[in-house]
């Protein structure tokens, strides 16, 4: 089927050469030299595209366009003018034109507009399919190669670009190579963590900034400088999250730095952000801090001392600092925050613990309508952005920057979407946790764990003298024997977290400039 052109100029004969141009590549051209007319044509026709002069005696091409939009805002406009003046260009990107031509305009000129506005996502995705089918092979070829944490670092981050660039394609087969790529890195990013987490525990081993030194390592250095900090740790938000509103925040602030780090494990609430906040291991937490730590198998809130535990490290780092902590749990806590945000400009540390992505993945698996809205990956991606464009938390970034504060954004650890049940089995005292157990005598399929048989050495502490974590690898969760059936059929694609996986481990942790 033929591209209908509706051209409008008020020396339309003068572009019969263009129009024969066209003509001949099979589009179809109506014509017309005036708003007018041009306005009731458009309304009377489906037409695919719109060239606009925007200098036409009579209805301007800026009348014109505007009555065009109010009747069929999608289509698009492409406005052709004799002026440069800024004020014309403004006019017309305001109205939401498709692309801006100075006259004189040659046919090649009109063809590549047509092809940029009309053909735009089939030929962003054969080129991207193409560049991804020539980068799989390279990618495979370092997964195999991969042997030290800067490394495996870069090539997430490399699967993620990837992520994104194809999820839009409509070629799905592409996008099913990739998945099956990034479950054989999670495969063999699980082997390299086996291997080596536990060295990374040694006084001068080489490891990367894990939760209990990413204040002291990378917070503390920027609190030296004069200005004054927001630091935001958004619960459970994945590196892939974060490229999804990455261009929400570049609106106020400008990147200086991103340094993505690794979650302790277990990649879990209490232990991981406990960590960031404490400066500590869970082990040392529980020794110096009884009053604060919690094991799995106690009850009553795990996290209930964050703020304690802040002022406790600050103090032990020697940083006599004006500083707050708030955290937010629900919708009008973060507004009376962002109203009141002003009244912090003299902290030189203002801390933000936000829960709602933590909130989110464990709707998914309590609520049926959350699960078809975040049925995978990108439809989760999309429901992160949709939520901080319109969440209390931009308005506090919005109003840190007006202040002049730099903006930290972290996370303590990720998520994944679970899709392989794991059999365990455990006494009652063993911890509920999918991706993680804790506890005495638990047994398990091996090949789908990492078993930490002297936690110490992980720096996690103990329950009594036999108990062992197991974690989950890859995307498996971790099922008992006991009414298998139904577990699985509960939890199986929803998103959990406790684990070793790319996802659960290897988070952000960004440094931003106000923009002036």
């Amino acid at each position: 089927m033929s591209i209908k052109i509706l051209w409008v100029d008020d020396e339309i004969d003068l572009l019969k050469p263009h129009i024969l141009f066209l003509e001949k590549k099979n589009y179809n051209v109506t014509t017309c030299n005036n708003g007018r007319d041009a306005v009731d044509l458009f309304q009377e026709e489906n037409f695919d595209i719109v060239f606009l002069d925007e200098n036409m005696p009579g209805m301007s091409g800026l009348e014109t366009l505007s009555e065009m939009k109010e009747k069929k805002s999608s289509t698009p406009v492409i406005m052709i003018t004799k002026s440069e003046e800024e004020y014309i260009m403004e006019e017309a990107i305001g109205s939401k034109i498709a692309d801006y031509l100075i006259k004189p305009v040659n046919p090649n000129q009109i063809l590549l507009s047509l092809k940029k506005n009309l053909d735009h996502s089939r030929l962003i995705s054969e080129k991207t399919t193409l560049d991804y089918q020539k980068e799989f092979r390279k990618i495979a070829m370092e997964m195999s190669m991969v042997n030290s944490y800067e490394e495996w670092v870069e090539l997430y981050k490399k699967l993620i670009f990837w992520e994104l660039e194809l999820e839009d394609i409509d070629d799905q087969n592409m996008f099913q190579i990739l998945e099956s790529q990034k479950a054989e890195a999670n495969s063999q990013f699980g082997k390299f963590i086996e291997k080596n987490y536990e060295d990374w525990f040694e006084p001068k081993a080489d490891k990367p900034i894990q939760s209990h030194n990413l204040f002291k390592e990378l917070v503390v250095p920027e609190l030296k400088k004069p200005e004054n900090i927001l630091f935001v740790v958004i619960d459970n938000l994945r590196y892939d999250q974060w490229k999804a509103f990455e261009n929400v925040v570049n609106n106020h602030y400008k990147l200086e730095a991103e340094t993505p780090y690794f979650a302790i494990l277990p990649t879990a609430t209490q232990y991981a952000r406990n960590a960031i906040f404490s400066g500590l291991l869970p082990l040392d937490m529980e020794k110096q801090f009884p009053q604060y730590w919690k094991n799995d198998v106690e009850d009553g809130g795990k996290n209930l001392y964050e703020a304690e535990f802040l002022t406790a490290q600050l103090k032990r780092l020697g940083l006599n600092i004006s500083h707050e902590y708030f955290k937010i749990t629900n919708f009008a806590n973060g507004k009376k925050l962002a109203e009141n945000f002003k009244a912090l400009k003299d902290n030189k540390l203002v801390t933000v613990v936000y829960n709602f992505v933590d909130m989110l993945s464990h709707a998914k698996t309590d609520m049926d309508v959350v699960k078809e809205l975040a049925s995978d990956d990108k439809a989760y991606r999309s429901l992160t952005l949709s939520w901080f464009k319109n969440s209390p938390l931009l308005e506090i970034i919005q109003q840190a920057q007006r202040l002049g504060f730099k903006l930290i954004i972290t996370t303590d650890h990720g998520t994944i979407n679970c899709k392989s049940p794991s059999k365990v089995i455990g006494d009652k005292n063993t911890s509920l946790n999918l991706r993680y157990k804790t506890g005495r005598s638990l047994t398990y399929e091996n090949k789908e764990v990492y078993a930490a048989k002297d936690p110490r050495k992980i720096g996690l502490p103990i329950i009594n003298m036999t108990s062992s974590y197991i974690f989950a690898k890859n995307d498996y969760f971790l099922a008992y024997v006991n009414n298998y059936n139904h577990y699985v059929s509960y939890y199986r694609n929803t998103y959990q977290h406790g684990g070793i996986s790319l996802e659960e481990m290897i988070v952000p942790f960004l440094v931003f400039s106000p923009k002036k």
